[in-house]
């Protein structure tokens, strides 16, 4: 395959998780900020919105004080956002056009009604009017671009690049989200001890990556902050956990392996088998920060190693 199609494949994949990933973050910070609270604890949940993203400078150098409906039209309609909603299924439909003829006619089409219907939405103020709707249309048409290309794409190298891209963003946006939100509700952990307030953030957060029910059926019992790490960094059967995003990356990168990628593939392979044997307890022992400090780090490595051996036009 040439290396230009595999990058546009590479970055179809991309784009439209980080869309998704925007979305959840989206719906369930306007969620919680409607639960009662001081206006100081509202604004933090914006201020961890941006952090998340690494778009904190970003924001404040184009709009200053964080403000709510500046923060959602900054992440989902701001042209001048490369990472907004808006950007993100812009370049995904630009991606899919430029490899129109490696996919099928359903997975075109599916990204190019995608974006149409985004403007369209945009252009009406559903944003304004309703934003949960929004976020949960953003995220319905992901999970029908990924169903369709699963279902209806041959399982060759084009089908691989796009789960490589899928998985490593995905794993970067957990790794991120629970990196700013251990750190923010340890800041603002209750004096005597966990309350209703824990509660809801911590559902907000398992909310965030569709993991409620599946750790009420895992857990039984009381959410607890160790044991929302434990689902979502160690267990292999979550969708969205560190554990799974790896071992799913690292099948798909072995599958287009050449020559050249034997250092990458064996960093996804350390990066995959330190998940796979680790504990919670050995996680949380230094610090769920370093872990995931490090942890983004070997994945933005990785990233690069897979743009230098597969992505890149060879000169």
């Amino acid at each position: 395959m040439l290396s230009r199609t595999a990058d546009h494949l590479f970055w179809l994949s991309r784009y439209m998780e980080r869309a998704e990933n925007t979305a959840r973050m989206l719906d369930v910070n306007y969620q919680t900020s409607l639960l009662p609270q001081s206006a100081e604890a509202a604004l933090q949940g914006w201020r961890s919105l941006l952090s998340i993203s690494e778009l904190t400078g970003a924001y404040q150098a184009r709009w200053g004080e964080i403000d709510a409906e500046r923060v959602k039209h900054f992440m989902v309609s701001d042209e001048r956002n490369p990472s907004s909603i808006l950007s993100c299924l812009r370049e995904a439909r630009e991606n899919a056009r430029a490899v129109r003829g490696t996919l099928t006619t359903e997975v075109w089409e599916t990204t190019n009604q995608t974006w149409l219907e985004f403007k369209r939405m945009i252009a009406d103020g559903l944003l304004s009017r309703d934003p949960a709707a929004l976020c949960e249309w953003v995220k319905f048409r992901s999970h029908l671009s990924r169903g369709v290309t699963v279902g209806t794409m041959l399982q060759d190298e084009a089908f691989n690049f796009l789960r490589i891209g899928s998985f490593l963003e995905r794993a970067d946006n957990t790794a991120r989200l629970l990196d700013v939100k251990f750190h923010a509700l340890e800041a603002a952990a209750e004096p005597s001890g966990p309350g209703a307030r824990d509660f809801y953030h911590w559902s907000a957060v398992l909310r965030s990556v569709s993991a409620f029910e599946v750790y009420r059926k895992v857990y039984s019992n009381v959410i607890t902050p160790d044991k929302v790490a434990e689902l979502l960094i160690l267990r292999p059967d979550m969708p969205r956990s560190l554990a799974h995003c790896m071992a799913r990356l690292l099948s798909n990168l072995k599958r287009v392996a050449n020559k050249q990628s034997d250092e990458t593939l064996r960093l996804a392979g350390r990066i995959h088998a330190d998940l796979e044997f680790a504990s919670i307890d050995e996680i949380l022992q230094p610090g769920l920060h370093v872990f995931l400090s490090q942890f983004l780090d070997r994945v933005g490595k990785l990233g690069l190693g897979i743009s230098r051996d597969f992505l890149n036009p060879s000169v």
